[in-house]
């Protein structure tokens, strides 16, 4: 599969997707939303894709931000439409059966760290900084940043960054609870695969019961006890729940085929 605006590469089970505009710093443009989308339908129908990890191509940035260069032209309902479709493509990778973290490598801000945080969690090398600074352009986070930042670090920092434009950096984000590792530049991309490796030895049915039941928390349409308890039956009524409760009774490693 070729882009213009990403690259993607499958191995071990691990589907990476590199933003791929490094003279812009990798903002995001329509075409990149497009793209993404597109990768998005790749995971969904091949079953060799187990997880899947984003990134931004170049050492300095994860994504920068949105392009600004497209809003010139926008009207306002032109705006609120181009927020929509964007919320609509990071909701993708928060809902996405399998699993998605990024590594963060140098700027996630604006749109960049409404991408991070639409990951199920993200991993960050200690150069990365953090921020939501719409503000600055007389803005507000149009891709679920209001949203997303609350519930990741809580309201009272969320509304501080959101409204001073101010930027977290690695270990401030560590300390935050936006990332759960921080690393070397070096070491960001083999971390995150190690992590994912160790994902993917797990059953996948039960990764993504998991992944729909901590989602319902903060979706006031669901009763996240009554998801959990249907993902429960769900995995239950699988052969890999047969085969990781023999394998543990029988002090062996369960092989899990996703059935």
């Amino acid at each position: 599969m070729s882009f213009e605006t990403i690259l993607t590469h499958l191995e071990n089970g691990i589907f990476t997707i590199t933003i791929n505009r490094p003279d812009k710093l990798n903002a995001l443009n329509q075409k990149v939303f497009e793209e993404l989308n597109l990768a998005m339908d790749e995971v969904e129908r091949n079953s060799d894709i187990r997880s899947v990890l984003i990134t931004g191509a170049g050492a300095k940035s994860f994504v920068a931000g949105a392009d600004i260069t497209e809003f010139n032209s926008l009207t306002k309902q032109g705006a609120m439409d181009l927020s929509a479709r964007g919320q609509a493509t990071f909701a993708r990778l928060e809902q996405s059966s399998k699993p998605v973290i990024a590594a963060v490598n140098g700027f996630a801000l604006g749109g960049g760290c409404e991408l991070a945080m639409s990951c199920h969690f993200r991993l960050a090398s200690d150069n990365a900084k953090f921020g939501q600074p719409e503000v600055n352009l007389g803005l507000v986070p149009g891709y679920g940043g209001t949203q997303r930042l609350v519930q990741l670090i809580g309201k009272g920092k969320a509304m501080e960054l959101l409204m001073t434009a101010g930027m977290l950096n690695a270990q401030e984000a560590l300390s935050a609870g936006l990332v759960n590792y921080v690393t070397t530049p070096e070491e960001l991309l083999p971390k995150a695969k190690e992590l994912l490796q160790l994902i993917n030895s797990k059953a996948p049915r039960a990764i993504a019961g998991c992944i729909k039941a901590a989602n319902a928390v903060f979706d006031e349409k669901a009763d996240g006890y009554a998801v959990e308890v249907a993902e429960f039956g769900n995995a239950f009524d699988t052969q890999d729940r047969v085969e990781g409760t023999t394998a543990f009774l029988e002090k062996r490693k369960a092989e899990f085929r996703n059935n």
